[in-house]
């Protein structure tokens, strides 16, 4: 991952429970859509297989990092798939430490003020404040009042109507996951629908022009 190119589109994807079946269409979706970045949870069956066969697809038109990275094995595993980011939902500090010493970026998760400075501590790129569905953007503002310096990525209950919000209340970046990567629609194969959910966030966040969806 180049962090100052994610920081041009600061949006992460996060897919879990995906099969193999679907990774080919799913990422063209993905693409087509404008978002450059996802992560895939080590938690989804056959994760590995999936993150190395999604890299091959995309090639360089976007960048594939592991989730839920909760154990040095896990890490490893991820790294050897071709990870090249790697995300948590809580702050591991072996797993943190590595991916600092080697220069992998890294997001780990926290989420009360006491978290986000412990995980902030350890070097990530940003830290990774999950769930905030629950708080909402205002939360971002409290925590940058004492933390001005720290890296957010907000996580869990983005939308098109709070993206903006979450932005100018101090979130550097947002993931999103099942709300976009809806498990209906990756039943179905509806990759349009996901393109186009994607698509809507994108320009909510860019808010520039006028969004249409075709027909």
């Amino acid at each position: 991952m180049n962090t100052d190119q994610f920081k041009q589109l600061p949006m992460m994807g996060i897919l879990r429970g995906i099969s193999v079946t679907i990774v080919e269409p799913l990422t063209e979706a993905i693409i087509s859509s404008g978002l450059r970045t996802v992560e895939i949870t080590m938690n989804t069956v056959d994760a590995p297989v999936l993150i190395q066969l999604m890299s091959k697809v995309a090639g360089n038109r976007l960048t594939v990092g592991a989730g839920t990275v909760l154990t040095t094995e896990a890490l490893q595993s991820a790294l050897k798939a071709g990870a090249t980011f790697i995300v948590l939902p809580t702050l591991v500090t072996d797993v943190v430490k590595n991916c600092v010493s080697n220069g992998i970026p890294v997001f780990p998760g926290a989420l009360t003020p006491q978290e986000i400075s412990n995980a902030w501590a350890e070097g990530p790129t940003m830290v990774k404040v999950f769930p905030v569905a629950f708080f909402g953007p205002t939360y971002f503002r409290e925590i940058k009042g004492p933390f001005p310096d720290i890296q957010l990525l907000a996580c869990g209950g983005v939308n098109p109507d709070n993206i903006q919000s979450f932005f100018s209340c101090g979130a550097t970046a947002v993931a999103f996951g099942a709300s976009v990567f809806r498990e209906e629609w990756l039943a179905k194969s509806d990759f349009k629908s996901i393109s186009m959910s994607i698509e809507k966030l994108i320009y909510s966040y860019q808010s520039t022009g006028e969004y249409r969806i075709e027909a």
